[in-house]
């Protein structure tokens, strides 16, 4: 059901409900304030007639004064009664034939009473001496008749009006929807990559925490679609030539005619094939955590961090490469009651972290060195003795595919923007400088200030 026709439903169900209450709430008001006047006119003719008795029968009890005959052309005659009684109780006077009120001694008020089946309200009035009692009472469907009256005339007016009513509350809904109207038509005359916001400014206060969800739901797709488009021009780039360098490698391999010849076209073509590996993986862990990165923190899972599993995880991928080159990898806690580094995290993510560290440490490390990884209770640091880098190498780090010239191990220029993506993602900074005492290559991952301290 279209929002328009549940708001006309819901309309036309409450309308009358409302009325209904309204209605009710009129005829009781309209009911109060007839009997409120009646009642005024029974006990004004009352104390008349008590007034007229006496003064004119101060004597002697007189005789009974015969009932008036009712005129049959007077209608409004015939809802009222007056009937007198003296002391004795004998009927002196009643403007009724054929009805009579009852005779009720007591003191001065109301009583609502049957009269040959009909429903009177009928006021008594003793006189001061006793002498009287007078009642003067009136058909109590006569109030009614003015009460439908004064509700009918009140009610006939909006029934008339309820059509006309109806067709304005359909403009009024109609026109009111048209801001989602005009969204909606704005929307659907989009190509699937006009993500431009939609402006808040002009729409109403309802639809704007909306708008503002909506443009921030395409600036996410736009994002998602840049990294989308940036990895596959990125990925068709950097892989056209590694993949035109092993099909020469593998087209010397064919043609080799010596052993000698055949084992060294074997062994380039093999280590094409690592940096075609290397490159493929990187590219894939790359392309995972911008994804992380776009979709915002709330897609880290809020779990503490095992620090020892992932290193021990992480230092065993990089061993081959370390016993290759003669590396030493060592890994240094902080002391006994202290944490190391206490975080929550994607322990997968970090994992990737701390192998493109090391690897990195030990792939331009000198070979028959020490790599050291050291944490502390607010950072890590992964330490080697390569050469320090300067100030110009150090600004290049992070530059996707970007690799200084004369480096002869395997890569892919992918490492340092992985591990700062995956440093982004779970609040951490990555700082790189030299070692101690200006010597070797530190880089060092903590959180907060961007400047890191003397020593790891």
């Amino acid at each position: 059901m279209s929002l328009q026709r549940r708001l006309l439903l819901y309309l036309l169900v409450c309308a009358p409900l409302v009325w209904a209450v309204t209605l009710w709430v009129s005829v009781s008001r309209a009911r109060h304030e007839v009997n409120e006047l009646y009642d005024g006119e029974l006990v004004r003719l009352a104390r008349q007639v008590q007034a007229v008795f006496n003064r004119q029968h101060t004597g002697p009890l007189p005789a009974p004064i015969p009932p008036v005959a009712d005129d049959p052309l007077d209608d409004d005659a015939r809802e009222l009664a007056v009937a007198v009684w003296n002391a004795q109780g004998q009927l002196v006077l009643t403007d009724r034939e054929g009805m009579q009120l009852q005779r009720r001694p007591g003191p001065a008020g109301f009583v609502d009473t049957q009269l040959f089946g009909t429903a009177w309200r009928v006021y008594y009035l003793p006189s001061s001496n006793g002498e009287w009692l007078v009642a003067a009472g009136q058909d109590v469907h006569e109030r009614q008749e003015l009460v439908a009256g004064l509700t009918a005339s009140q009610i006939m007016p909006w029934l008339l009006m309820l059509p006309f009513l109806l067709l304005a509350m359909a403009l009024a809904v109609r026109q009111a929807l048209l801001p989602i109207r005009t969204l909606a038509a704005e929307l659907q005359g989009r190509n699937a990559q006009d993500l431009q916001p939609v402006s808040p400014l002009r729409a109403p206060a309802e639809l704007r925490p909306l708008l503002v969800a909506m443009n921030g739901l395409f600036t996410r797709i736009d994002d998602s679609q840049e990294r989308e488009r940036r990895f596959t021009a990125d990925a068709a780039h950097e892989m056209r030539t590694p993949l035109a360098v092993l099909r020469a490698q593998w087209d010397v391999v064919r043609r080799a005619h010596s052993g000698a010849e055949r084992a060294q076209a074997e062994a380039q073509f093999s280590t094409g094939l690592d940096r075609t590996d290397r490159l493929v993986t990187q590219m894939l862990a790359l392309s995972r955590v911008e994804a992380r990165l776009g979709s915002g923190s709330a897609a880290i899972p809020h779990t503490p961090v095992d620090w020892p599993q992932l290193v021990e995880q992480a230092m065993g991928d990089c061993l081959p490469l370390a016993e290759r080159r003669h590396i030493e990898l060592a890994c240094e806690w902080p002391p006994e009651g202290q944490p190391a580094l206490p975080m929550q995290g994607d322990a997968d993510l970090l994992t990737v972290l701390l192998r493109n560290l090391l690897d990195n440490a030990v792939r331009y490390a000198p070979q028959g060195t020490l790599v050291t990884l050291r944490f502390t209770p607010h950072a890590l640091a992964v330490e080697n003795d390569g050469t320090p880098l300067s100030t110009e190498q150090l600004a290049s780090l992070g530059i996707r595919f970007h690799r200084p010239q004369g480096q002869t191990e395997i890569g892919s220029g992918l490492g340092v923007s992985i591990v700062q993506r995956i440093a982004a993602l779970h609040g951490l900074v990555v700082v790189f400088g030299p070692g101690d005492n200006g010597l070797g290559m530190r880089v060092r991952v903590q959180r907060g200030t961007l400047h890191p301290p003397a020593t790891a």
